[in-house]
């Protein structure tokens, strides 16, 4: 389905020379960067077995030499829907010390 672009400007609130701006000079670099970064956490974050929240993986990407920080590595977890599997501790059930 296609729109006209003056119509999808109107409903947008972007001017049509900002559209066609937009659409001329490409992605940007952080968003080239943000992308980067995306599979490199998701390599890290498949390594250790979906353990890895974003501090962890913040020092990892440290020792790579990359520069993040924390809320960054979190923003692109979250929206990559990578969530850290929490260890539960082990609790005994079962009452050895009875009659």
């Amino acid at each position: 389905m296609k729109f006209p672009v003056e119509k999808m400007c109107t409903m947008l609130a972007v001017s049509k020379s900002g559209y066609y701006h937009w659409l001329k000079s490409g992605p940007s670099t952080l968003w080239k960067e943000n992308q980067k970064l995306s599979s490199l956490i998701k390599d890290i974050f498949e390594d250790s077995h979906q353990s890895y929240g974003a501090p962890r993986i913040k020092a990892e990407l440290k020792a790579l030499g990359f520069k993040v920080s924390k809320p960054r590595v979190a923003r692109i977890m979250k929206a990559n829907y990578l969530y850290a599997k929490r260890k539960r501790k082990f609790k005994a059930t079962t009452d050895s010390n009875h009659k």
